[in-house]
């Protein structure tokens, strides 16, 4: 009975709630549901699926596999010396006597493999002032290695390791990597060897401010880097930049960051410019650096107004150089440069990034707006000495370490400063000379009281220990005297 009772209450119930439905749908002020699940936001059923991803998906494993092994671990070791501060102590009382015993420094970062027989590509600011480079592969086999050369001004240096065979990394080309493309970071960060991150280019011609500009010092900075989101962080100086097809396209060379760890922003040397400043090294012991001979200004609204520029794209010739090579090509002040060779180029990073691929006496076509209209122009480059010369630095380990190119004195400017020898600084770089002081056009005449006339006589500086005293005479007739410890 208690049964039959229940389902007719069931019944009712049911019969109840239809009813209360048909009231309110046939209300025509009731015609809004009670609850809304509305949302502005478009969504669209996904289908997960296991097994095989589909074709077009990125597939980052090759590329990790070719290049991993082509990136090493570098530790450079040099030693605490507060008396290089002052050399003229070293010079009068000798070296520091704990110098040798003293506690040693270390840092790290990485380098990438450029060839089988032991090259490898990495950064300045790994390798700078150290006294002794180490180089782990992948495999943890490690290797001294010899510094062939450094340039400040992009931040690059290249080592040689004593290997052959190793694995190497093959150049890209950076001029056609697009932003928004998948890019690897291929580095040891925090020491933590053989590391990859994944991200995109997001940006392309990044100038950071990050190296010092110094005319005096021959300091030229070239600033053109690709910005990318893969994680770098301290270590990964040196490392590689990679495509998805295991091409380099970059040198990873800086982060931006308040905290000193990676903050969303890396920044790579691309590898074109890699690619020309390492050739130079090898061949040359320093950069040949082509000069345009003009000063510029990027096009923006209140130029635009100023000058009434109807266009934005390019570069606007603000000044030249009397006699230089834009000046010798035809190009003249107010000129628009759009175009370097097939290469365009629509700021100050970009410009000098397509010239920094050449050397003096490379010849190549120009393209500028002139009153509106296109002009197709030849221009040589040349040095900044204003002529088109290639210098090239002895290769030995004092030389460098002095970091100048010498020429000899004519019997002329010896007669007219009444000297009998001497060496001139051509050409100065980063090097003792420079951080001592010494002026470009110098007159090296002694060193120690030994006579100096040619590139042999500094020889004797390989096994020199302590301070040295240079005396000279600058071409105006001043007389000088230098001290630096080595």
């Amino acid at each position: 009975m208690k049964k039959i009772v229940s389902i007719a209450m069931a019944v009712l119930a049911g019969f109840a709630g239809a009813a209360l439905f048909n009231q309110f749908k046939g209300n025509g002020a009731s015609k809004q549901p009670l609850f809304s699940a509305e949302s502005k936001v478009p969504v669209k059923n996904v289908l997960f699926t296991s097994g095989a991803a589909p074709e077009n998906i990125v597939n980052f494993e090759d590329a990790a596999e070719k290049t991993i092994h082509a990136v090493v671990h570098i530790k450079t070791y040099f030693k605490e010396d507060s008396f290089n501060a002052d050399p003229w102590y070293q010079f009068f009382f000798g070296d520091n006597p704990y110098r040798k015993n003293g506690p040693q420094q270390m840092s790290s970062g990485s380098g990438v493999i450029i060839s089988d027989n032991g090259y490898i590509a990495t950064n300045n600011h790994v390798i700078n002032n150290a006294e002794r480079v180490e180089v782990t592969l992948n495999n943890n086999k490690t290797y001294n290695a010899e510094i062939i050369g450094r340039d400040p001004n992009t931040d690059l240096a290249l080592l040689k390791i004593n290997e052959t065979g190793l694995p190497y990394i093959i150049y890209g080309n950076s001029d056609i990597v697009k932003v928004g493309q998948w890019a690897l970071a291929v580095g040891n960060p925090f020491n933590l060897t053989s590391t990859v991150t994944a991200g995109i280019i997001s940006a392309k011609g990044r100038s950071i401010n990050i190296l010092e500009a110094n005319t005096n010092k021959g300091a030229y900075p070239i600033e053109s880097f690709i910005q990318t989101d893969a994680a770098v962080n301290p270590g990964n100086s040196g490392g590689a930049l990679v495509n998805t097809s295991g091409e380099l396209i970059g040198i990873n060379s800086a982060i931006a960051s308040n905290t000193g760890s990676y903050a969303g922003y890396s920044f790579a040397v691309p590898v074109n410019i890699v690619k020309k400043v390492m050739a130079d090294l090898l061949e040359f012991g320093t950069v040949q650096r082509a000069f345009i001979g003009v000063s510029i200004r990027e096009i923006d609204s209140k130029l635009a107004e100023e000058k009434h520029l109807s266009q934005y794209q390019g570069v606007y010739v603000a000044g030249l150089t009397e006699g230089g090579a834009a000046d010798l090509a035809g190009i003249k002040e107010g000129d628009i440069i759009t175009k370097i060779a097939d290469a365009r180029v629509n700021s100050s990073p970009e410009l000098q990034e397509q010239v920094s691929k050449y050397r003096p006496g490379d010849k190549i076509d120009l393209t500028v707006i002139r009153s509106g209209k296109e002009k197709l122009m030849t221009l040589v480059f040349k040095n900044r000495n204003n002529n088109t010369d290639l210098v090239k630095v002895e290769k030995s380990s004092v030389v460098r370490a002095l970091g100048a190119v010498f020429e000899p004195v004519s019997k002329e400017e010896m007669q007219r400063l009444r000297i009998s020898n001497g060496l001139k600084i051509k050409q100065l770089g980063d090097g003792r000379l420079a951080r001592s002081g010494i002026k470009e056009g110098f007159i090296i005449t002694s060193i120690d009281k030994k006579v100096v006339s040619e590139i042999e006589d500094l020889n004797f500086l390989e096994s020199k220990k302590g301070g040295v005293l240079i005396e000279g005479v600058y071409p105006n007739g001043f007389r000088a005297y230098y001290g630096f410890g080595l």
